[in-house]
C-alpha cells in the first residue's frame, strides 16, 4: 500500500485527503454524493489531473447509486435505462465543468458513461457493481501506470541528478504515487544520488505546501526555492533537469500545465537543460491539433491577493489568475509515459510512437 493516499474509497464515501489543509493538518474530506465530489475538485481539495480523473470516476458511482433508485427510474417493477443513463450524463457534465483544462477529468468520466451504456438491460445491482468495479480499476491502474512512467523516466536521469519540479505532479496528484514526482521517486528507490528543487509554485503553493511535504515523507533530498530563483539555478548549472507534470497535451505535443511551466520551458533551453514531461496516455488529448486549442482555466483573483484567507496586496487591487499556461512541444525535450519514452515529441513522433505501442485507443 502507498504511503501517500489522496483518495480513499471505503464502498460507500469517497475520502479526499484535503490538500488545502497540508502541510500543517492531514485531513480527509468525506464525499458522499456527486455534488461533494464535484464541490471538492472545483474547491482544490483534491487536485492533479489523474486524481481528479479518479475522483470522478468514484463520483459517477454515487451519482448512478442515487439515480437508479429514484422513483422516477425505479418502480420495482421495470428500470427505466434511458432515464438513467441521461441522468448519468448530467452528472458527467457537472464533473467536467469543474475543471475544464485537465482531460482526466473528462476522460474519467467518458470511461464510466461508456461502461453504463454497454450495461444497459443488466439488472440494476449488478450494472451498479460493475461500476464500482471500474472505478476501482481506475484506481489501481493509475498507481501502475506511475510505476511505469517512473521507471522508464528514471532512465534519463544520470547520478547524481539536480532536478527541478513545479507545482505538484506526486503522490497527491495521482492515486497515490505520482507522474513527475514518481520519476525522482524511481530514481531514488533504484539507488540514484537525487536532490530536487522544488519552486514554490504561486499562487497556491503547490511546491512548497505540496511537493515538499510528501518529498520529505519519502526521505527524499529537496529544498525549497521561490520561483522568481529558477533561472538563476538554472543559470548556474545547479540544475541537471526539469520534469514536471502535464494536465492536457494536444496531438502534437504542446502541454498545458500549471501556470509557470512555460516559463521553465524557455529557461531551460536557454541553458541546454532538459526540459522533461512525464503524463499518462489518458493525458493526451488527439481532438486537439495544438495548444492553441487548450481551454485555459482562470480563477479568481482572490487567490493571489490573499494567503490562506490574509490579505497580502492593497485592498481593492485586482488580479489576473490564470491556472495553466501552454509549452510547445519544440520545448520539450521528452514525454515519459507508461509505454516510454517519446523523444523530440510531435504529432508526426507520438502517432507513430502511440501506434507501434498499441497505445492508440
Amino acid at each position: 500500500m502507498e504511503k501517500i493516499r489522496p483518495l480513499i474509497w471505503n464502498g460507500e464515501s469517497l475520502l479526499l485527503l484535503d490538500q488545502r489543509a497540508l502541510p500543517q493538518e492531514e485531513i480527509y474530506v468525506h464525499c458522499r454524493s456527486a455534488a461533494e465530489v464535484g464541490e471538492s475538485i472545483r474547491g482544490m481539495v483534491v487536485r492533479g489531473a489523474p486524481a481528479i480523473g479518479v475522483a470522478a470516476a468514484f463520483a459517477m458511482v454515487l451519482a448512478a447509486r442515487v439515480i437508479a433508485f429514484s422513483p422516477d427510474i425505479n418502480d420495482g417493477n421495470t428500470f427505466n435505462w434511458p432515464f438513467f443513463l441521461s441522468k448519468l450524463v448530467e452528472t458527467g457534465v457537472m464533473l467536467k465543468n469543474t475543471r475544464p483544462t485537465a482531460v482526466n477529468l473528462s476522460w474519467g468520466v467518458e470511461r464510466m458513461l461508456k461502461r453504463a451504456e454497454e450495461l444497459t438491460g443488466t439488472a440494476p445491482l449488478e450494472a451498479l457493481s460493475q461500476l464500482e468495479e471500474l472505478a476501482c480499476h481506475i484506481y489501481e491502474d493509475d498507481i501502475a501506470i506511475n510505476k511505469r512512467i517512473g521507471e522508464y523516466g528514471s532512465t534519463l536521469l544520470p547520478t547524481p541528478c539536480s532536478i527541478l519540479t513545479h507545482c505538484n505532479a506526486g503522490a497527491l496528484a495521482t492515486a497515490g504515487y505520482g507522474t513527475a514526482l514518481g520519476v525522482v521517486r524511481s530514481a531514488f528507490k533504484a539507488g540514484k544520488e537525487i536532490q530536487v528543487f522544488a519552486d514554490e509554485t504561486r499562487p497556491f503553493l503547490q511546491g512548497s505546501r505540496l511537493t515538499a511535504w510528501e518529498l520529505q515523507q519519502e526521505g527524499i533530498p529537496v529544498s525549497l526555492i521561490v520561483d522568481g530563483a529558477a533561472g538563476y539555478l538554472l543559470r548556474s548549472r545547479r540544475i541537471n533537469c526539469v520534469i514536471v507534470g502535464a494536465d492536457r497535451i494536444a496531438a502534437n505535443g504542446d502541454v498545458a500545465n500549471k501556470i509557470g511551466t512555460y516559463m521553465l520551458a524557455v529557461l531551460a533551453e536557454k541553458h541546454n537543460i532538459p526540459f522533461y514531461v512525464a503524463a499518462p496516455r489518458s493525458t493526451f488529448d488527439f481532438s486537439l491539433s495544438s495548444g492553441e486549442e487548450i481551454e485555459v482555466e482562470e480563477r479568481g483573483g482572490e487567490e493571489v491577493t490573499h494567503l490562506k484567507g490574509v490579505a497580502v496586496a492593497p485592498p481593492g487591487i485586482g488580479a489576473i489568475n490564470p491556472s495553466f499556461d501552454i509549452t510547445p512541444a519544440s520545448l520539450v525535450t521528452a514525454i515519459v509515459t507508461e509505454y516510454g519514452i517519446i523523444h523530440h515529441p510531435d504529432r508526426a513522433a507520438i502517432e507513430h510512437f502511440f501506434a507501434s505501442k498499441g497505445g492508440n485507443s
